[in-house]
C-alpha cells in the first residue's frame, strides 16, 4: 500500500477522492431509490456488493418497478456492461497472473477506473492507479447505497422528494460524456425513438432492448473503393 501512495501523485490521488465522494452521492440515490420503489432492503445492498454497476442497477431497478420481468431487467443489466469485454482487453496486465487478482480486478472494472488507469503510461503507475481506484470506488459506493437503502424505508412518497425522476435524471447524467460523437448521438435518438413508439404495446423492459437496434440500424456503411484502372 505504501509503495502505490508513493507512485501517485497528490493531483491525482485528490481527483480519485473526488471522484469516489461523487459516486457515494450516486449510491445514496440508488439505495433510496430502490428500497422506496418497493424492492427490499437487502436487494440493492446485495446487488451493490455483487453487480457493482451503476448503470445496470439502476436499468434493473427502472425495469423491475415498473413491473417488467426479471429476463428484461437481467437482460438490460447484462447488454449495458457489455463494454467491459473491451475493457478486459485493455487492461490484461495491470489485473495481475493469479486467478484471484484477475477475479477481483475485474470486479472493480468500472468507468472511473478504467479512464485514469488508462491515462497512465507505466506499468507500475497503471496497477496503482487501478487497485486504488478500483478499491475506492467500490467501497464509496456500497457505502453511498447503505446509507441510501436505510434512509429510502423511511420515505413513504417517492413523488414527494422527487425521487420518481432520479432515474431518468441519473441515467442522462451517466449517459452524457458518450454522447461527443454525432454517430452516438444518432444512434441514441433512433433508439429513444424506438422504445417510446413500443412502450405502449410492449412490457416494460422490452422496449428498451428494443431499443438497441438502433445500433444497427445507424451503423455507417462503408463504401468500397474505386478501383482505378491505369
Amino acid at each position: 500500500m505504501r509503495s502505490i501512495w508513493r507512485t501517485l501523485d497528490p493531483q491525482l490521488t485528490r481527483d480519485i477522492a473526488l471522484v469516489c465522494a461523487a459516486i457515494s452521492v450516486v449510491g445514496l440515490s440508488f439505495g433510496a431509490i430502490a428500497v422506496s420503489s418497493g424492492l427490499p432492503l437487502w436487494m440493492p445492498l446485495l446487488m451493490s456488493v455483487v453487480v457493482f454497476a451503476g448503470a445496470s442497477q439502476f436499468a434493473f431497478v427502472a425495469i423491475i418497478a415498473a413491473g417488467g420481468g426479471i429476463v428484461a431487467a437481467v437482460s438490460a443489466g447484462l447488454l449495458a456492461n457489455a463494454r467491459h469485454i473491451l475493457f478486459g482487453f485493455s487492461l490484461g496486465d495491470v489485473l495481475g497472473t493469479s486467478l484471484a487478482s484477475r477475479l477481483v480486478g475485474s470486479h472493480l472494472m468500472v468507468d472511473e477506473s478504467v479512464a485514469f488507469t488508462l491515462s497512465k503510461s507505466s506499468s507500475h503507475e497503471r496497477r496503482s492507479v487501478y487497485w486504488l481506484c478500483g478499491g475506492g470506488l467500490f467501497v464509496s459506493w456500497n457505502l453511498g447505497v447503505l446509507v441510501g437503502a436505510l434512509g429510502g424505508t423511511l420515505v413513504s412518497d417517492t413523488d414527494a422528494f422527487g425521487l420518481d425522476a432520479a432515474f431518468p435524471a441519473v441515467l442522462l447524467a451517466l449517459i452524457l460524456p458518450s454522447l461527443k460523437e454525432r454517430v452516438t448521438r444518432r444512434a441514441a435518438g433512433v433508439g429513444a425513438v424506438i422504445a417510446v413508439g413500443v412502450s405502449p404495446l410492449l412490457p416494460a423492459g422490452v422496449p428498451i432492448l428494443l431499443a438497441l437496434s438502433a445500433l444497427v440500424l445507424t451503423m455507417p456503411l462503408r463504401r468500397p473503393r474505386r478501383v482505378i484502372h491505369s
